[in-house]
């Protein structure tokens, strides 16, 4: 088997959650080169990228991309191969508190780079163009929600649907409208221009480096604290969480490897309800750190969020078919090394806390 030649790759929100985990996978366990492009918003920090910054594969551009003449400056500085597409605002929260950023950002955003990675492809000969890609990485948020076990108790658990790349799209919040809206953006420029573009849909992230608005850093930090462990209503909400280094092997995978017009959905396999998760994180943290009483006594059952979903869950048996991912932490050992990074790491938390986000409730007032 003919090895892969070596890429420059442009990751779009490299500085974020996701994204750099995906830079730190390039660098650190592949040849190709990466091009960081970040705004540096609050979820973005460089300090993700410290053990990886000094590499001389690795270059970082802090640019908007809603810029279209800094994006057009990058394109052509570095000559990218592969664009991957993540910068993105992701919370849903936020988003019900203010929609135009992730307006702006996540379709506005998305097209400025959509023009300007076409007008760079136009511009390619030869197998440059040829094998030029544009890989859109979305969310399974985008088609809505599923049937929960308690609306369908009589139907067996591996009974219950999953989403597939078929599944209609049905976004229930700001957030996820919008990145149903850049999807549908890429595919069209896949159509109508032939723009050589991929998108994948992906789960629940969770594991190191995680911004703390989001649950299971929250509930890690808050409970360290002594503070309140915020669940939604019940806690009954079921998502099928994927370590967020697993996320990022298929990535790559899907960016250097995949067909180009196709959609690739990505999941961890591990559906658990949300108080299961704060329950297990509780369990860990009494085992680890202990202290006088039982961290479960935390728990505080508050509001549900304004239409939130109450079931995810992915059946990515086409990327595991096609191109031989599928993921290699379970949930239960994901969330020991989540637990443990974050106990060790406590001064990146407090470091990548700047203001803007104290651990407050968002996306509770709708005025």
């Amino acid at each position: 088997m003919t090895k892969p030649s070596n890429k420059k790759i442009l990751v779009t929100g490299g500085a974020g959650f996701i994204g750099s985990a995906v830079v730190r996978h390039l660098i650190n366990d592949t040849e190709h080169s990466v091009v960081n492009v970040d705004k540096l918003t609050y979820a973005g920090n460089l300090e993700s990228l410290k053990t990886v910054s000094q590499n001389a594969r690795y270059a970082f551009e802090q640019v908007d991309i809603c810029d279209a003449a800094e994006l057009k400056r990058v394109f052509n500085t570095h000559q990218p191969d592969i664009v991957m597409h993540l910068a993105a605002e992701s919370h849903v929260d936020r988003s019900i508190d203010g929609p135009g950023e992730f307006i702006q950002t996540n379709i506005v955003g998305t097209y400025t780079l959509l023009e300007q990675a076409r007008a760079y492809w136009n511009t390619l000969d030869g197998g440059k163009k040829a094998n030029f890609k544009f890989h859109h990485i979305s969310t399974d948020e985008v088609y809505g929600d599923l049937p929960h076990p308690e609306e369908v108790p009589d139907i067996e658990k591996d009974s219950l649907p999953l989403f597939t790349e078929k599944t209609p799209y049905a976004p229930s919040s700001p957030y996820s409208a919008s990145k149903a809206g850049s999807d549908h953006l890429v595919r069209a420029w896949q159509r109508t221009y032939k723009l050589p573009t991929l998108v994948t849909n992906c789960s629940n992230n969770y594991g190191p480096y995680h911004f703390p608005e989001k649950l299971i850093p929250l509930v890690i930090l808050n409970a360290l604290e002594g503070k309140p462990l915020p669940v939604y209503g019940k806690g009954n909400q079921i998502r099928d969480w994927l370590y967020v280094e697993d996320h990022a092997r298929a990535l790559v995978v899907v960016a250097t490897q995949g067909k180009v017009g196709e959609t690739y959905n990505i999941g961890g396999h591990n559906e658990k309800q949300n108080i299961e998760v704060v329950k297990t994180i509780c369990a860990i943290l009494d085992e680890v750190r202990p202290k006088a009483d039982k961290y479960e006594q935390q728990i505080t059952y508050v509001a549900d969020r304004p239409g939130h979903d109450m079931r995810y869950a992915i059946d990515a048996s086409k990327i595991k078919q096609e191109l031989g991912w599928e993921p290699q932490e379970t949930f239960e050992t994901g969330i020991k090394k989540t637990v443990k990074w974050y106990l060790e790491n406590q001064d990146w938390c407090q470091h990548v806390q700047d203001g803007s986000y104290q651990r407050e409730r968002l996306g509770k007032d709708l005025k």
